[in-house]
């Protein structure tokens, strides 16, 4: 998959096709309540999300109330490797690393930073800082974590193309795509890494440093899916040229390791960047069908590289 030129800012697709949910009464109180205990102080903020995860925020503690269909085994070993000395330079750091059951929901509790905003300068975005991130990342020693659970990075493309409900033309492109994609598994020049699992710029938070945020698909995985989105976007026509080689360039300045020996990065990024565009497809397609509208010229370019895809 090959990039064709472009020069527009990329626009990341919501990362879930579903109704919003409404907060279960009593949450939000019983979610504050947990921030106070960690020092929350003012009026609670809830962050809508399109999920059943519910995001608090009082002062500078921030609660998440898990999906209810979350692994919270799984969660428990990834907040702990969070809370570890070997990733607090790269992840924010949870205020504890225990795992909270609030109103049958696991809950984490968080330091607040400052995440990227609308009103930011597109061509101000951290991407070098995002790509540094990872490629430390990348290079934690995973015997100084807990025995984390795979990246969620593959699941997550499938779980988005099964919300698909409709049976229309463009979902059956979708559909043919993923079903042509290669088996999930570590197709680079490294065994499994410490992954991020679902990283765009909404995962990073600024607190005195960038950090990255938001572990619930941190695990061992193929850590070029962790720069797949934006390859993705770049290969779409749909991330301007030069933030893709600022951020690819720092990846590789760094270290980082995901992309192995040799000139050509799309070696290992080709099949990763392939599946998150099917991702990022189908997503736009339940948006555009929740909503009652058609596709816009952004998320009609996903649904074009898939057709791209099938067709090589």
């Amino acid at each position: 998959m090959r990039a064709r030129a472009a020069h527009r800012p990329g626009r990341a697709a919501h990362t879930v096709c579903a109704a919003e949910y409404p907060v279960r009464v009593g949450l939000e109180e019983e979610l504050a309540g947990v921030a106070a205990a960690y020092g929350g102080a003012g009026a609670p903020v809830l962050h809508p999300t399109r999920t059943d995860v519910v995001v608090l925020r009082m002062g500078e503690v921030v609660v998440k109330a898990h999906s209810a269909g979350d692994d919270v085994e799984a969660l428990r070993l990834r907040v702990r490797a969070a809370a570890s000395a070997a990733a607090s330079s790269v992840v924010l750091a949870p205020l504890t690393s225990e795992v909270l059951a609030v109103g049958g929901r696991a809950v984490t509790v968080w330091p607040a930073g400052r995440p990227l905003s609308q009103d930011d300068d597109p061509g101000a975005a951290p991407w070098e800082e995002g790509a540094r991130l990872l490629a430390r990342l990348h290079a934690v020693p995973l015997t100084l974590l807990p025995d984390l659970p795979p990246a969620g990075g593959p699941a997550r493309v499938a779980r988005a193309v099964g919300r698909m409900t409709g049976d229309g033309p463009v979902e059956q492109l979708v559909r043919r795509t993923f079903k042509e994609l290669p088996e999930p598994g570590r197709t680079g020049p490294l065994p499994g890494l410490l992954t991020h699992g679902d990283w765009h710029l909404g995962q990073l938070v600024h607190r005195d440093r960038w950090l990255l945020i938001d572990v619930d698909d941190l695990g061992v995985g193929d850590p070029a899916w962790d720069l797949a989105r934006p390859a993705a976007w770049y290969a779409a026509g749909l991330l301007d040229p030069a933030m893709w080689e600022r951020f690819l360039g720092a990846y590789l300045a760094s270290g980082g390791p995901a992309l192995g020996p040799g000139d050509d990065p799309w070696q290992w990024l080709d099949v990763p960047a392939r599946a998150l565009t099917v991702q990022l497809a189908a997503v736009a397609v339940c948006n555009a069908a929740r909503e009652g509208r058609e596709l816009d010229e952004v998320e009609y370019s996903l649904v074009e590289s898939c057709n791209r895809i099938v067709g090589a």
